[in-house]
Protein backbone atom coordinates (compact mmCIF):
# COMPACT_ATOMS: atom_id res chain seq x y z
CA UNK A 1 0.00 0.00 0.00
CA UNK A 2 2.92 2.35 0.68
CA UNK A 3 4.03 2.13 -2.95
CA UNK A 4 0.49 2.76 -4.22
CA UNK A 5 -0.12 5.81 -2.00
CA UNK A 6 3.28 7.40 -2.72
CA UNK A 7 2.82 6.80 -6.47
CA UNK A 8 -0.67 8.29 -6.44
CA UNK A 9 0.36 11.41 -4.52
CA UNK A 10 3.40 11.92 -6.77
CA UNK A 11 1.27 11.53 -9.91
CA UNK A 12 -1.15 14.14 -8.52
CA UNK A 13 1.75 16.62 -8.36
CA UNK A 14 2.43 15.87 -12.03
CA UNK A 15 -1.23 16.38 -12.99
CA UNK A 16 -1.24 19.70 -11.15
CA UNK A 17 1.90 20.91 -12.90
CA UNK A 18 1.16 19.69 -16.42
CA UNK A 19 -2.59 20.29 -16.65
CA UNK A 20 -3.46 22.68 -13.84
CA UNK A 21 -5.65 20.03 -12.20
CA UNK A 22 -6.13 19.72 -8.45
CA UNK A 23 -5.31 23.36 -7.86
CA UNK A 24 -2.49 23.60 -10.36
CA UNK A 25 1.15 24.21 -9.71
CA UNK A 26 1.68 25.90 -6.33
CA UNK A 27 -2.09 26.36 -5.99
CA UNK A 28 -2.41 28.89 -8.81
CA UNK A 29 -4.77 26.76 -10.89
CA UNK A 30 -2.52 27.26 -13.91
CA UNK A 31 -0.40 24.63 -15.62
CA UNK A 32 3.34 25.16 -15.98
CA UNK A 33 4.14 26.45 -19.48
CA UNK A 34 5.35 23.64 -21.76
CA UNK A 35 9.11 23.20 -21.84
CA UNK A 36 9.82 25.44 -18.82
CA UNK A 37 12.99 24.29 -17.05
CA UNK A 38 12.94 22.65 -14.54
CA UNK A 39 9.25 22.82 -13.54
CA UNK A 40 7.58 21.34 -16.59
CA UNK A 41 10.09 18.48 -16.86
CA UNK A 42 9.75 17.81 -13.13
CA UNK A 43 5.97 17.60 -13.53
CA UNK A 44 6.39 15.19 -16.45
CA UNK A 45 8.66 12.98 -14.33
CA UNK A 46 6.19 13.20 -11.45
CA UNK A 47 3.26 12.08 -13.58
CA UNK A 48 5.07 9.31 -15.43
CA UNK A 49 7.04 7.90 -12.49
CA UNK A 50 4.12 8.31 -10.10
CA UNK A 51 1.86 6.33 -12.44
CA UNK A 52 4.48 3.61 -12.96
CA UNK A 53 5.14 3.26 -9.23
CA UNK A 54 1.39 3.29 -8.51
CA UNK A 55 0.84 0.42 -10.95
CA UNK A 56 4.01 -1.40 -9.97
CA UNK A 57 5.33 -1.40 -13.54
CA UNK A 58 9.08 -0.84 -14.07
CA UNK A 59 8.94 0.15 -10.43
CA UNK A 60 12.62 0.21 -9.54
CA UNK A 61 13.81 2.34 -12.49
CA UNK A 62 10.83 4.70 -12.07
CA UNK A 63 11.50 5.01 -8.34
CA UNK A 64 15.21 5.74 -8.92
CA UNK A 65 14.32 8.49 -11.42
CA UNK A 66 11.70 9.94 -9.08
CA UNK A 67 14.08 9.84 -6.11
CA UNK A 68 16.81 11.55 -8.11
CA UNK A 69 14.47 14.25 -9.35
CA UNK A 70 13.36 14.99 -5.79
CA UNK A 71 16.97 15.05 -4.55
CA UNK A 72 17.72 17.53 -7.35
CA UNK A 73 14.69 19.60 -6.35
CA UNK A 74 15.81 19.63 -2.74
CA UNK A 75 19.45 20.56 -3.30
CA UNK A 76 19.00 22.97 -6.23
CA UNK A 77 15.64 24.61 -5.49
CA UNK A 78 15.22 24.40 -1.70
CA UNK A 79 18.69 24.13 -0.15
CA UNK A 80 19.80 27.68 -1.09
CA UNK A 81 16.92 29.07 1.02
CA UNK A 82 18.09 27.46 4.27
CA UNK A 83 19.96 24.56 5.80
CA UNK A 84 17.11 22.35 6.97
CA UNK A 85 13.92 21.24 5.20
CA UNK A 86 11.79 23.12 7.71
CA UNK A 87 13.63 26.35 6.92
CA UNK A 88 13.72 26.00 3.15
CA UNK A 89 10.31 24.45 2.40
CA UNK A 90 11.86 21.23 1.11
CA UNK A 91 10.13 18.77 3.41
CA UNK A 92 8.04 17.20 0.62
CA UNK A 93 11.02 16.91 -1.71
CA UNK A 94 13.14 15.27 1.00
CA UNK A 95 10.39 12.85 2.00
CA UNK A 96 9.67 11.88 -1.62
CA UNK A 97 13.39 11.37 -2.32
CA UNK A 98 13.77 8.96 0.60
CA UNK A 99 10.40 7.24 0.02
CA UNK A 100 11.24 6.50 -3.61
CA UNK A 101 14.71 5.31 -2.65
CA UNK A 102 13.04 2.86 -0.25
CA UNK A 103 10.64 1.69 -2.98
CA UNK A 104 13.58 1.20 -5.37
CA UNK A 105 15.41 -0.89 -2.78
CA UNK A 106 12.42 -3.00 -1.71
CA UNK A 107 10.81 -3.39 -5.14
CA UNK A 108 7.20 -3.44 -6.21
CA UNK A 109 6.06 -6.37 -4.10
CA UNK A 110 3.61 -9.12 -4.95
CA UNK A 111 0.66 -6.81 -5.70
CA UNK A 112 2.12 -5.18 -8.80
CA UNK A 113 2.15 -5.47 -12.56
CA UNK A 114 5.85 -6.38 -12.35
CA UNK A 115 4.94 -9.45 -10.27
CA UNK A 116 1.99 -10.29 -12.52
CA UNK A 117 4.14 -10.14 -15.63
CA UNK A 118 6.90 -12.27 -14.13
CA UNK A 119 4.40 -14.80 -12.76
CA UNK A 120 5.06 -14.06 -9.07
CA UNK A 121 1.48 -13.48 -7.97
CA UNK A 122 0.45 -14.08 -4.34
CA UNK A 123 -1.05 -17.51 -3.77
CA UNK A 124 0.41 -18.81 -7.01
CA UNK A 125 2.59 -21.89 -7.17
CA UNK A 126 5.00 -19.81 -9.25
CA UNK A 127 5.93 -17.62 -6.29
CA UNK A 128 9.66 -17.67 -5.84
CA UNK A 129 11.99 -15.92 -3.48
CA UNK A 130 14.93 -15.95 -5.83
CA UNK A 131 16.86 -18.21 -3.47
CA UNK A 132 17.83 -21.67 -4.57
CA UNK A 133 16.68 -24.45 -2.34
CA UNK A 134 19.36 -27.02 -1.93
CA UNK A 135 18.83 -30.48 -0.65
CA UNK A 136 20.79 -31.52 2.42
CA UNK A 137 24.13 -33.01 1.56
CA UNK A 138 24.32 -36.75 2.03
CA UNK A 139 26.46 -37.63 4.99
CA UNK A 140 29.57 -39.61 4.26
CA UNK A 141 29.64 -42.93 6.08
Amino acid sequence: MFRVVIGLLFACHGLAGLFGLLGGSRGTGEPIPVGTWPGWYAALIQLACGALVLLGLATRPAAILASGSMAYAYFVVHQPDGLTPLENGGVSAALYAWAFLLIAAVGAGPWSLDALISGRRPGSAAVTTGDRISEPAASKV
